[in-house]
């Protein structure tokens, strides 16, 4: 702080000048402005305690109440041991042992003296924790310490720390203490004492400098007079604080400890001016105190404290060679002009900031009055049910159509802010993939922030990219062969067909299902997120449901249930959306389902369905072997003579023939294939498994076999079979593929795009306000108050309202006495 701008006590002589000497009033005129400069130091004295006595209750309900005021302060900082305590001490006028507990190690202690001249012995007060209130008067210094130290420590127990920034405020009213509030904190140390955290330095300096950081408060900055400017620990971290020193006051304690190294006038000029370090405007205070720690009486006590100051500046004009520059320096020397100077200045703060304070006063009790209002809403809520109900269900109604605008499509609130991408959908609804898709699916607009409809379309689009991405599932060669092989025992003319069918309808149930769910449970997601943009919406728009009704967003009970019974309607709607996708998908798959046999999907086959075909007809079947090693055309073969020959070549021999043979050289074997299991056509088997031959009987069945086949279909060579079949398991596999395919097609393009926006779409826009009313409104009225009044809320609610009543009793009295103080500026 800029001291300078203090007047000197040694005042600068004015030349005297020749002049007519002036008349001396008379004793009547001397008495009368004697009288009249008394009266005005008695009214400028009344003021100043005004002022400070309101400033002082306002600093009182600020600590009680948690108010950020901006008072007037004065924040004394410091090393430990630089003096702090003592300078308190001195300035309550008394010692009440404050060292001995080491107070400023802990909790900040604010300190309100108060100027009592009836006070001639000093009466101290505790205000209690959490209250504005005071306790009874304390006169012991013992009693006064031990509390001290009885607060900390309960107080640090309670929250478990080493140090607390929450103040201790005790008052002093004395007949010899100026009208002063100080902030007496924590000692700054380099290292923590022995069973204390390693962080209390750290947690130390970081609670004095956000106590001392305000710009409404003074900083006042001990230390030692045995510190070089230059070694000074703690000047950066003051630099911190207020780098400019505007609003700082330094002190040098223990002054008298430096006094006999000053021999030269020059050497203590040098060092009062503190040259280099603080600023040309900057003039620290040197203060020096008494040592004598003995039982002695505050008057004694007092007595000292002016002695010491005698025997400074004794010891400067007679021990230094040409004294010091008194002039210049002579008021920053001593407690009593600091004493002078903190008192004057804090003052003058009190009287610049009083405008301020008021309108900020006024503004406080505005707030208090408008939370109470907000409190008695709340408990006249809770007896009137009816009232509640019709808010209630109003709000209800307005989310409702909020949610059908976004899912019509809206752009409200920004997609910007609100929407999410693909990517972003994924992560935040947990579902990262696609089941049974290894490549990433990006549909269109992937990358763009979409919510409501426009999100529930692309996530439709998706999964129909994810399922066309999808082909037939490869089968294994044993579970071809169970289908196949238990068809062939059936007989008929088309049991490849229907063995491929089945192989298709399994793959559409095992691998379509799983995406289905999935599409259900990411539409879901989409809907579910939809409440909170509805309750912004609702927050930033006056729709025709939210005038004149009460606001809802402090029932956090009922917002609670109403987005529960949001997210449970949805729910509802995917489980029954994938029912009745389910059943479409059953349909499709279900054998009795005409899509693999219609005309126009055969006939779209191709050559794999021609190939198909002759398959079926042929009578063979059952002895393709569908392992890896042997081909359909070998193995058909084995009932088919060569070229030159009218009887069957045995199979093991190497000599068979591969050419091709004219359908007129087909003949009828004699005997089955040796390799056959059974014969299908009832022929008994031998002990070596070559089947009997069946006789005439069993020739004119395979005649009538080719027959129907030749009926059915022109005839084949074996050569042209092998070339467009080529192995039975391929084929089976080609065909499955096919069928697949339609059953896929019939479900993606007919019947699950038009199930899931009638089974999520409809009823969100028809259905959801009754589903929503019936849950929560159709109810007696103790549980519909359950959602708006928790146990203990009232008690709770009407606890608040008392604590706010006499926090506005409390802010309106400081409200009058800052208008009457103001009116006195």
């Amino acid at each position: 702080m800029a001291a300078s701008s203090l007047s000197s006590p040694a005042a600068s002589r004015t030349p005297n000048l020749k002049s007519a000497p002036a008349p001396s009033p008379s004793p009547s005129t001397r008495r009368a402005a004697a009288d009249a400069a008394s009266a005005a130091a008695a009214a400028a004295a009344a003021d100043s305690k005004a002022r400070f006595e309101a400033y002082n209750r306002l600093q009182a309900a600020a600590v009680a109440f948690g108010e950020k005021l901006p008072i007037p302060e004065i924040v004394a900082i410091g090393g430990q041991s630089d003096g702090k305590s003592s300078l308190l001490e001195a300035l309550l006028g008394f010692r009440f042992n404050v060292r001995e507990v080491e107070m400023g190690t802990r909790r900040p202690l604010v300190l309100q003296m108060v100027h009592d001249p009836t006070a001639l012995e000093p009466r101290c007060r505790f205000q209690e924790e959490d209250s504005e209130e005071y306790g009874s008067p304390m006169v012991m210094a013992t009693a006064i310490a031990d509390l001290i130290k009885q607060r900390t420590e309960s107080h640090l127990r309670k929250i478990q720390a080493a140090v607390s920034s929450k103040p201790i405020v005790m008052r002093a009213e004395y007949a010899h203490c100026p009208n002063l509030t100080i902030i007496d904190t924590p000692g700054f140390v380099l290292k923590a004492k022995r069973g204390e955290p390693e962080s209390t330095p750290d947690e130390i300096r970081s609670m004095v400098k956000s106590l001392a950081t305000p710009p409404h408060r003074l900083v006042l900055f001990l230390q030692q007079s045995s510190v070089e400017w230059c070694s000074s620990i703690w000047l950066d971290t003051l630099k911190e604080i207020d780098p400019t020193f505007r609003r700082t006051m330094i002190v040098i304690s223990k002054f008298d400890n430096r006094l006999k190294e000053f021999t030269e006038r020059w050497e203590v000029d040098t060092f009062l001016s503190a040259s280099g370090y603080l600023g040309d405007n900057i003039h620290p205070f040197f203060v020096a105190l008494p040592k004598d720690r003995g039982t002695i009486s505050n008057e004694e006590f007092r007595r000292q404290i002016c002695q010491v100051d005698i025997d400074v500046l004794r010891h400067l004009r007679d021990n230094v060679k040409e004294g010091f520059n008194e002039e210049k320096y002579g008021s920053y020397i001593g407690f009593s002009c600091l004493r002078r100077y903190l008192e004057s200045e804090l003052q003058k703060r009190y009287k610049e900031a009083a405008p301020a304070t008021l309108a900020l006063l006024e503004q406080r009790c505005t707030e208090v009055s408008m939370d109470l209002t907000r409190l008695d809403s709340k408990l006249q809520a809770t007896s009137d049910v009816s009232q509640l109900r019709r808010s209630a269900m109003l709000h209800a109604a307005s989310i409702c159509t909020h949610l059908h605008a976004l899912l019509d499509g809206a752009a409200d609130p920004a997609p910007e802010i609100w929407g999410k991408t693909t990517e972003e959908e994924q992560m935040h609804s947990g579902i990262g993939s696609w089941p049974g898709i290894n490549m990433p699916v990006k549909p269109a607009n992937s990358s763009l922030k979409l919510y409501g409809g426009a999100a529930f379309e692309r996530v439709m689009h998706e999964f129909r990219c994810a399922t066309y991405s999808m082909e037939c599932p490869q089968v294994s060669r044993e579970k071809v062969a169970n289908i196949l092989l238990a068809h062939a025992g059936r007989g008929g003319s088309s049991r490849l067909t229907e063995a491929a069918a089945e192989i298709a309808r399994a793959a559409a149930r095992s691998w379509l299902a799983p995406l289905i769910d999935t599409a259900c449970d990411r539409l879901a997601f989409v809907l579910q997120s939809l409440f909170d943009l509805a309750m912004e919406r609702n927050r930033s728009k006056d729709s025709q449901y939210h005038q004149n009704v009460e606001d809802m967003d402090s029932y956090v009970g009922f917002l609670a249930a109403l987005r529960c019974s949001y997210y449970k309607f949805v729910k509802e709607l995917s489980k029954q959306c994938k029912q009745i996708v389910r059943h479409h998908l059953d349909s499709v798959t279900s054998p009795y389902s005409h899509i693999c046999y219609d005309n126009d999907f055969l006939s779209g086959v191709g050559s794999v369905a021609n190939s198909m075909s002759r398959f079926n007809h042929f009578t063979g079947v059952t002895s393709f072997d569908l392992a890896d090693s042997g081909s359909a055309l070998e193995e058909a073969q084995e009932n088919l003579p060569p070229r030159d020959q009218q009887h069957m070549t045995p199979p093991n021999k190497g000599n068979e023939s591969k050419e091709v043979l004219r359908e007129s050289q087909l003949t009828v074997p004699e005997t089955p294939s040796p390799d056959l299991p059974s014969d299908i056509h009832g022929g008994k088997k031998k002990d070596n498994g070559i089947p009997n031959d069946g006789g005439p009987r069993k020739r004119q069945a395979r005649m009538a076999a080719y027959t129907n086949r030749n009926h059915h279909n022109s005839m084949i060579s074996a050569d042209d079979m092998g070339s467009k079949s080529g192995s039975s398991y391929s084929t089976i596999c080609a065909i499955s593929a096919q069928y697949f395919a339609k059953m896929r097609e019939v479900l993606i393009e007919r019947n699950v795009p038009s199930a899931l926006n009638s089974g999520f779409l409809t009823p969100c826009r028809e259905r959801l306000f009754l589903a929503l009313g019936f849950e929560l409104f159709a109810v007696s009225d103790d549980k519909f108050m359950d959602m708006f009044v928790a146990p203990g809320a009232v008690d709770a609610i009407q606890n608040e309202r008392q604590s706010l009543l006499k926090r506005k009793k409390i802010l309106l009295s400081c409200l009058n006495e800052f208008k009457n103080i103001s009116r006195a500026l």
